[in-house]
């Protein structure tokens, strides 16, 4: 099965390495051209898989290239890059994308922020077909983890939801081969979605109870991280402790 890989950062070239000892045949990857592909693209080349890394999906050249490689499946892994809804009519099978948390909650840019923002004891993820809406593609597989009282989005990320995803893409790509790989419709009803976590939520409002303050300078940790001033100046918190 042709596959090609779309991604970027520890996560993306996770996938490529694990999909590489697995001894699946990857047509292509497809990554940013600044740092963020740069792991993905040495892979890549070491590898002798052809690696491209355009300035924006959308691109024309992007289709042309997908045309030409004829893939039976495109892999999303990372994906900040708008996926234009020509390219995922090109694979043959489908376009699968990996997404932190249980779908269809917490919908949206910053989706590990907010479960902890929001002081959920548990999240996951989800590797879904890709449809028109955002993130709203039938559900092929899930995974839930615990979310700790002390944790914060990096150590989440870093030390549960990458090592689960890469195993949970591998399976996903498994399943897709044997045809097995469910397609389970979301539930609209228990959909949530919320904005990007930046700088217009971060900043910590100390009228709120402590809880509420403690959950949102975990969940802005590492970034964009969240700020009070203190003699006029902006501060950044990480780290806290109730």
């Amino acid at each position: 099965m042709r596959i090609i890989i779309v991604g970027q950062l520890p996560f993306g070239e996770k996938v490529l390495e694990a999909l590489i000892q697995k001894g699946e045949e990857i047509a292509g990857t497809f990554s940013p051209p600044d740092k963020r592909g740069e792991g993905m693209k040495t892979l890549a080349e070491e590898s002798g898989i052809a690696f491209f890394r355009p300035n924006l999906m959308k691109d024309p050249e992007v289709y042309d290239t997908y045309v030409r490689m004829q893939p039976e499946l495109a892999i999303l892994g990372f994906v900040t890059n708008i996926i234009s809804e020509k390219l995922l009519t090109v694979p043959l099978l489908s376009a699968i994308c990996y997404y932190s948390s249980l779908l269809p909650r917490h919908r949206g840019a910053s989706a590990i922020n907010w479960a902890i923002i929001r002081g959920d004891t548990r999240t996951g993820l989800t590797i879904f077909q890709v449809g028109k809406g955002v993130e709203t593609g039938p559900i092929l597989l899930q995974k839930e983890v615990e979310i700790d009282p002390d944790e914060t989005t990096g150590s989440l990320y870093f030390n549960k939801l990458i090592p689960m995803g890469i195993d949970a893409m591998v399976k996903a790509v498994e399943l897709i081969k044997e045809g097995k790989a469910p397609k389970i419709s979301q539930d609209e009803s228990e959909a949530t979605y919320e904005p990007p976590c930046d700088d217009r939520v971060a900043s910590v409002n100390f009228e709120k109870p402590i809880k509420d303050i403690y959950n949102l300078v975990r969940g802005c940790d590492l970034q964009p991280g969240a700020y009070t001033t203190f003699k006029g100046k902006e501060v950044r918190v990480y780290e806290a402790r109730m």
